[in-house]
């Protein structure tokens, strides 16, 4: 529980900064108060916006209590004692805007984050269950729902109502904060579950090699893939899998062994066929490579780099005219590592030199140079921030004449 809280604080304050401002803006329709009492929440709102919270809270104090029948008063009120921390005085301002309007905008939705902020959190949930119902489009509503539903240690239905506020809001970054952040414990219960049950299943190596993979451990990955292998020596993926972490380690017959292996298992095998004609293309073998790449491409028509790697085929094969059109896609496939999008230029500076098309072939070079320059800035800057965080004391240069710090 403690390593869940620390966020959620924080998330707090980043609701605030855009929630608070829409509700406090947001004119009650067909309110029946008299003029005067309209003009002091006029004032209020207006407080609200600047961040003027005490004089905020002394005006709607003051319509509330000249007309209690005002729930946005109440409402309005609430908001500015939960920017305040007094949370509750918000709550109680909340649950009177609730019993005159029971649907009120946002009221359950801030009734809940104050009772969050009280590690109140089952009151919370029931709260902001409310808001998510009522509606059903507002993202923060799901998204509170999700925080609380982490905070009550139940990722999964976290990770359910974080899905539902990204589809609304698929590019908030709260959201994706917190719905990564649900995900990952999700798969961490399931890894730790499937351990517990079969600590010796080749499902347990397999995950165990994947990590490595990920990682760039890619010995270590071998290892725990051979010893899955060894348990389940006909279980799909298995072969392909190995093959890709013997190609990452420069063992060029083992990583073909173990593609052709997968695909007397399964046929059918995509990227193990992909991964031989691209396995091909690399010994210089342009027929094979575009022969099996191609029939990958039958099954799989977005097989990432297949166009780099069809415009090398063609390459090798004498088709410059072909090999320009795939390596032209190649320098703008969406997804595509740097790397390949700047060898992609340069083996497409050759092809037009081949094609005889000399400003191109200039183009295309000079757009090799200044990516590669680039990629070699960003190296340096990286390289820098990195010796950085680990000698922090460091002496800094002491500020020029011309740069006073």
């Amino acid at each position: 529980m403690l390593a869940t809280k620390r966020p959620h604080a924080q998330a707090t304050r980043f609701m605030f900064a855009s929630l608070t401002f829409l509700f406090c803006l947001a004119w009650p329709l067909g309110a029946q108060v008299a003029p005067e009492v309209s003009e002091i929440f006029r004032q209020a709102s207006e407080a609200m916006q600047r961040g003027k919270l005490n004089v905020a809270g002394d005006g709607f104090e003051a319509a509330a209590r000249s007309a209690p029948a005002f729930a946005e008063a109440h409402f309005n009120l609430g908001l500015v004692r939960e920017e305040q921390g007094r949370f509750e005085e918000a709550i109680a301002s909340f649950q009177k805007a609730l019993a005159l309007k029971p649907r009120l905008h946002g009221a359950n939705l801030f009734l809940g984050i104050a009772y969050f902020r009280l590690n109140q959190v089952d009151k919370a949930f029931a709260a902001i269950q409310k808001e998510s119902i009522s509606y059903s489009k507002d993202a923060p509503a799901w998204m509170w729902l999700g925080v609380v539903r982490l905070a009550q240690d139940k990722p999964e239905e976290a990770a359910e109502a974080l899905d539902t506020a990204a589809t609304l809001a698929p590019d908030d970054m709260d959201i994706l904060y917190h719905r990564g952040r649900a995900h990952l414990l999700v798969s961490k219960n399931s890894y730790a579950r499937m351990f517990k049950a079969g600590p010796k299943s080749w499902r347990v190596h397999q995950v165990l090699a994947q990590a490595n993979a990920e990682a760039d451990r890619h010995t270590d990955a071998v290892a725990e893939y051979l010893a899955a292998i060894k348990l389940a020596p006909s279980q799909p993926g298995l072969h392909e899998e190995l093959g890709s972490e013997y190609r990452s380690l420069g063992k060029v017959h083992e990583a073909e062994e173990s593609f052709l292996r997968e695909l007397e298992i399964a046929p059918h095998s995509v990227l193990a066929k992909y991964e031989l004609g691209v396995l091909a293309v690399e010994q210089t073998d342009g027929a094979k490579g575009k022969e099996l790449i191609e029939a990958a491409l039958k099954e799989k028509s977005d097989l990432l780099h297949s166009d780099y790697n069809l415009g090398r085929a063609e390459m090798l094969l004498g088709n410059d005219a072909a090999a320009a059109q795939h390596l032209e896609r190649a320098t703008s496939a969406t997804g595509s590592d740097p790397e390949v999008i700047e060898q992609s230029w340069y083996q497409l500076g050759i092809v037009y030199r081949h094609l005889h098309r000399t400003q191109d072939a200039q183009k295309a070079m000079a757009t090799f140079q200044r990516l590669k320059d680039a990629e070699a800035e960003n190296s340096q800057k990286a390289l820098k921030r990195y010796e950085a965080q680990q000698n922090p004391n460091a002496a800094q240069p002491p500020p020029s004449p011309e740069n006073p710090q």
